[in-house]
């Protein structure tokens, strides 16, 4: 089971998360995998939210790892947290009977930054990016979005950002959607949590205000994935 977690570092002192604008896609090669069913695939295609349409995302962005799905999760943590283990990259929000909605997502390196216990007291659709001074003097590129990038397809925080706050503070760490899918699954440059903009519009419209948020770290990599009696006598996972 989960135990508590004691820690945790604010992505303050890394400045506010997000993916580098406007990066291009690596050369797209032919999925090695066979296909998915027609019926997951359809989750991921073209949506229209609001005045913006949302494109379907590409096959070879698409595998079956981290396509959304219901799996097995055991955890003590009741149904509606949300379970994020950004070394095996995946996020869980907690069901009832010992299962998850899974989701893939990409890790950058604010992403790695955090451990710990959060809350969600609101999310936006189509969030505004604004990039702050520390993340300008570190990407002096960066310097040409100081007055900020509004909100659209292109914006690095996606159709749909959930912003964490621990004891009334802003952590600067998000749970957000992207305009870059070919990132889903891996680990980037940049940025906190990122999920396919499909994906970020089911979880934020299963999440409620107050929602509960736990970083799982490094050494507990993988947990809640298999039962507890499996991992009693070792008392780690590999």
């Amino acid at each position: 089971m989960i135990r508590p977690i004691l820690t945790l570092t604010l992505a303050l002192l890394m400045g506010a998360c997000a993916a580098v604008p406007y990066a291009e896609p690596p050369v797209a090669e032919a999925p090695a995998e066979p296909p998915l069913p027609p019926d997951i695939l359809a989750r991921y295609r073209a949506l229209q939210d609001g005045d913006e349409i949302i494109p379907a995302v590409p096959l070879e962005n698409l595998s079956a790892r981290n396509v959304r799905q219901e799996v097995d999760y055991w955890t003590d943590h009741p149904p509606g947290t949300i379970i994020v283990d950004p070394h095996d990259r995946f996020l869980y929000l907690v069901e009832p009977g010992n299962r998850a909605l899974r989701y893939g997502v990409a890790v950058g390196e604010a992403g790695f930054q955090f451990t710990g216990e959060a809350r969600i007291p609101y999310q936006r659709d189509w969030p505004r990016w604004t990039p702050t001074p520390n993340m300008i003097a570190n990407r002096p590129d960066y310097a040409e979005y100081a007055g900020g990038v509004p909100g659209g397809i292109d914006n690095p925080l996606g159709a749909r950002a959930l912003y964490l706050h621990r004891d009334g503070r802003d952590t600067l760490y998000r749970i957000h959607g992207t305009p870059q899918p070919w990132t889903v699954g891996t680990a980037v440059s940049s940025g906190c949590i990122r999920l396919y903009n499909q994906d970020i519009i089911d979880l934020a419209a299963r999440v409620r205000s107050g929602t509960r948020v736990v970083v799982l770290g490094p050494d507990e990599r993988g947990l809640g994935t298999v039962p507890p009696e499996a991992t009693r006598n070792t008392g780690v996972l590999d």
